[in-house]
């Protein structure tokens, strides 16, 4: 790996970066493919910037419908044609008679699938729905899940793996806030989305449990902007979705979508 590629990443992310170059070049030196595991968007950045720098390398993503979080990526030489490649997408649909199951949230289901042995990289996004979840698994896996999920938090479950095309996709939810602060600063606006003291929000940010567009950020004072995604592990995430004029008293006007 270059070292100029390197600084262009966090160096919490090298063994990503390094394994993700690998994948690269082995499809334009060695003409090999490679299917991932599932992706977050920050693994996915990176893997597109350096398929980019790649003359002779192309790539798709897929997790499953067009605004999937996680994704896998199809690496090949450039002269394949990578159109209705399979990637090994199932749907595990969790179903129950226990009316307890409406009131399972993301977290049960992920520490239940967790639970059983299996990587967080084996699994993409999570859609809790009305009557039911439908989870993006990986093919190779789908089996073992069907076979071995039996219960989501105390609740008795039923499986069933369906095509991905059957995939029924939650639609996101954001509670709108509008803020004002006296700076663009992340540690400022974290605390008013959060109502919390700066003093308490900075601590998980300081200890590397921030991530601002899925990259670690440890610096409270970073500047955010239209657009940034931020999530504070155990306190969610938000979304900048626009900063406004200032206010006569000199603030900034910032609306926020906080994931619900």
């Amino acid at each position: 790996m270059r070292p100029d590629i390197y600084s262009h990443f966090h160096r919490d992310e090298r063994d990503f970066v390094d394994k993700a170059w690998e994948w690269v070049e082995n499809a334009g030196q060695y003409h090999e493919d490679k299917l991932t595991d599932f992706l977050d968007p920050r693994q996915r950045f990176i893997l597109e910037t350096l398929v980019n720098r790649h003359p002779d390398v192309h790539a798709v993503y897929d997790g499953g419908h067009p605004e999937a979080e996680r994704v896998r990526a199809f690496i090949a030489p450039d002269y394949r044609d990578l159109t209705g490649e399979d990637t090994g997408l199932r749907v595990l649909s969790i179903t129950s008679g226990d009316q307890k199951l409406l009131s399972l949230e993301h977290s049960d289901y992920m520490g239940s699938i967790l639970g059983l042995g299996i990587k967080r990289s084996k699994i993409g996004d999570i859609h809790v729905l009305e009557d039911r979840c439908h989870t993006i698994v990986s093919q190779d896996i789908s089996s073992f899940l069907h076979m071995n999920l039996s219960q989501v938090h105390r609740v008795h479950v039923m499986t069933e793996i369906l095509p991905i095309e059957e995939l029924k996709v939650k639609e996101t939810k954001l509670e709108i806030m509008e803020l004002t602060a006296a700076s663009l600063r992340l540690d400022g606006i974290s605390s008013d989305v959060h109502r919390m003291s700066r003093s308490k929000i900075v601590v998980p940010i300081k200890a590397g449990r921030c991530r601002v567009n899925w990259k670690v950020e440890e610096d409270p004072s970073s500047p955010l902007k239209d657009g940034d995604m931020v999530s504070i592990q155990g306190l969610g995430r938000f979304k900048v979705l626009e900063t406004g004029d200032m206010t006569k008293k000199g603030r900034y006007r910032i609306k926020i979508g906080k994931f619900a």
